[in-house]
């Protein structure tokens, strides 16, 4: 049952790595388009940085803690028995 809920928790953090990936690049071609007076989306990347992009940094960080401390936790639990 650890396993697969690691598993699936794996999972999800290296979707929302590409997410997060894919917005940070998004954001810097968007500011350098902008920059030159090519429109590539910054206002688009603007109105989806607070429903998706700010939420899946937070997931980002939430899961990788969590990632850790159920590591820890088996660990520990692993040398005791």
């Amino acid at each position: 049952m650890k396993e697969t809920i690691l598993t699936w928790l794996n999972r999800l953090l290296v979707a929302d790595v590409f997410l997060v990936f894919l917005g940070f690049f998004w954001f810097v071609a968007a500011v350098i388009g902008r920059s030159v007076g090519v429109p590539l989306g910054l206002d688009i990347w603007y109105k989806l940085w607070l429903p998706l992009f700010n939420p899946a940094i937070g997931i980002l960080f939430l899961g990788a803690i969590l990632s850790w401390g159920i590591s820890k936790i088996s660990q520990k639990l692993d040398s005791n028995t």
